[in-house]
């Protein structure tokens, strides 16, 4: 189906959409090389990448507050406003000297604006979509980013294999402020007055969604091992380099992306109560993988399981969408249900931040061993919530 079909005549959609791919590739270009930055120039140990990770999830966190301090504006002055700040937290990562302090601060700035547009893109590409065509307008909108994603990666990549080394590291940030300074241009063609969602900008708490939000913070708590220390694991344990990273990064983009129609499929076949278990079960063996590889295996061998395991997370991570379907079966309308999804995330985000301070102390002073059985054991955790969920009889 094309885009025309798709999308209302007139609407500045076809700037929203260059301006999102250019940034997507701003990312990837950066999200390819700045764990291998952090830690083989910054030197960035265990400890301090648990407290950079805390300071890259505080803005998702904020986002009740930032967007109830600037209510009046409309998505589209929102969206600009997030692509500005990422372009300056861009370009302040590639002008600073590699101290700490500067790189956090550098990281800060731009989640800041990451985690403002992140709702805006949504938002406009629902209110520049035709009726009835909202869900193709976002699956359009994710598709784009990806293909953006995966480019920066392809150039990380060969970048690598043919170069190497860590003289890369400034020139592939540059090169993404450059992708995000044009994706920020093109962003001000965006005209109109879209008005922001609104459930965005409050939290809402109800009784009978009190077993969401705790599995939304079992999730959250498991996810941030993986998200923080999965590919530092590889750095610093196996060597890694950003090449390899980004290969991973890149597989775990395409597969996510082919199955995750199977596994929205496999939610409404079988339910999702059955998934949200079977997820967090598949969980424990690629915890135990994870942490104990390098014990059962040789080093090249472990590696490749950690790798296989890396990529495995990415895609039952998938299985999250089954709480969203949960919420939707019991909420009493559609505002409900997004107000309550929008209260999980910020919840998701309360927990994940004190979870990666916990996970840096935990692997420095325990060892990389008691971070994935302490994944596990909330993965089980998450299993048992799970199984007492009433499923509706609708």
């Amino acid at each position: 189906m094309t885009t025309t079909a798709i999308f209302k005549e007139g609407s500045r959609y076809k700037a929203l959409f260059l301006s999102l791919i250019l940034s997507a590739i701003g990312f990837g270009l950066y999200k390819g090389v700045l764990d291998n930055y952090m830690a083989e120039v910054v030197r960035i140990n265990e400890m301090d990448r648990g407290i950079t990770e805390f300071f890259r999830e505080v803005p998702g966190l904020l986002l009740v507050v930032i967007l109830a301090i600037f209510y009046r504006f409309s998505a589209e002055k929102m969206y600009k406003m997030g692509m500005i700040i990422m372009f300056l937290g861009m370009t302040l990562q590639a002008a600073i000297s590699p101290t700490k302090f500067l790189v956090i601060l550098a990281i800060f700035i731009y989640s800041t604006g990451e985690h403002i547009q992140l709702g805006m893109k949504n938002t406009l590409s629902l209110e520049y979509s035709k009726t009835g065509y909202g869900g193709q307008a976002l699956g359009y909108q994710n598709s784009v980013y990806q293909i953006g994603n995966l480019a920066g990666y392809a150039v990380v990549i060969a970048l690598f294999a043919l170069i190497g080394g860590s003289g890369l590291f400034k020139p592939m940030f540059m090169a993404a402020a450059a992708f995000l300074g044009i994706a920020m241009l093109v962003s001000f063609r965006l005209t109109g007055n879209s008005v922001t969602d609104k459930s965005k900008s409050r939290f809402y708490f109800r009784k009978k969604f009190s077993k969401y939000y705790m599995l939304e913070v079992f999730y959250g708590a498991r996810k941030q091992v993986f998200f923080t220390f999965g590919p530092y694991v590889l750095i610093l344990f196996y060597k890694a380099d950003a090449g390899v990273i980004s290969l991973l990064f890149a597989i775990s983009a395409i597969a996510c992306f082919l199955l995750a129609p199977m596994v929205g499929r496999l939610i409404d076949k079988i339910g999702y109560k059955p998934v949200m278990i079977a997820d967090t079960l598949i969980l424990v063996i690629v915890c135990f993988f994870y942490g104990f590889a390098h014990r059962i295996f040789p080093m090249h061998v472990a590696f490749i399981v950690c790798c296989v395991n890396y990529i495995l997370d990415s895609v039952i991570s998938l299985a999250s969408m089954a709480s969203n379907v949960y919420v939707q079966d019991i909420s009493d309308n559609k505002e409900e249900m997004r107000a309550t999804i929008s209260t999980g995330i910020s919840v998701n985000h309360l927990i994940t931040i004190f979870i990666a301070l916990l996970g840096g102390w935990i692997w420095k002073t325990l060892g990389i061993e008691t971070l994935f059985i302490v994944s596990a054991v909330l993965g089980l955790c998450n299993s048992a919530y799970a199984a007492t969920i009433k499923t509706s009889k609708r």
